[in-house]
């Protein structure tokens, strides 16, 4: 096993082709390659994430927090909790400012966040689900299609349906001991 840095197209490539959103977060990335065997595996990415009030519950700031928003490899031999585990050192030691990282699981895709489990992050609940657009059979982030093509009230009549989006199981891994696990406290 060898973890280290990786590229932006490196990255990219194991989204694309090992995970299962098929699509590179937006934004600054801290992105960190998994080789075995001397042969490139994929990758695990840190950002901001899509949530710019992530860190308020915690009453931490944008920068003080971040989001584990990928974990893209190919088939493997290391167990996912052990190459999370050392991606979260090469965080910690380029980032110092980081204070707290969370991370979803989403229960549509069976996850439940096993993953999370075995490497001690800490479950602090599931996220409400939010509404997501199926236009010409893709399903669509409230967000994303926003993004890509404006307001979603102008497709009502192109066949544009709100469906409910999943829930997600939201975990926790505090880089210190002097951070509230519960918000609020």
């Amino acid at each position: 096993l060898k973890i280290d840095w990786c590229s932006h197209d490196a990255a990219k490539y194991a989204v694309l082709n090992w995970h299962y959103s098929k699509c590179l977060p937006v934004g600054k990335l801290v992105k960190i390659g998994v080789w075995e065997n001397n042969k490139f595996i994929g990758c695990v990415l840190f950002g901001r994430g899509a949530n710019k009030s992530l860190g308020s519950p915690f009453d931490l700031d944008q920068t003080e927090v971040c989001e584990l928003v990928r974990i893209a490899l190919n088939n493997h031999a290391t167990p996912v909790s052990r190459i999370i585990r050392i991606a979260i050192n090469f965080l910690k030691k380029s980032n110092k400012g980081i204070k707290l990282i969370v991370s979803f699981a989403d229960s549509e895709q069976g996850h439940h966040g096993g993953v999370y489990q075995a490497t001690n992050w800490v479950y602090s609940g599931a996220t409400k689900s939010a509404d997501e657009y199926l236009y010409k059979g893709k399903r669509w982030h409230g967000r994303a299609f926003r993004k890509s093509k404006g307001s979603h009230l102008k497709y009502i009549d192109k066949g544009l349906k709100i469906v409910k989006g999943s829930t997600k199981h939201r975990y926790i891994m505090p880089m210190n001991k002097n951070i509230a696990l519960i918000p609020g406290i």
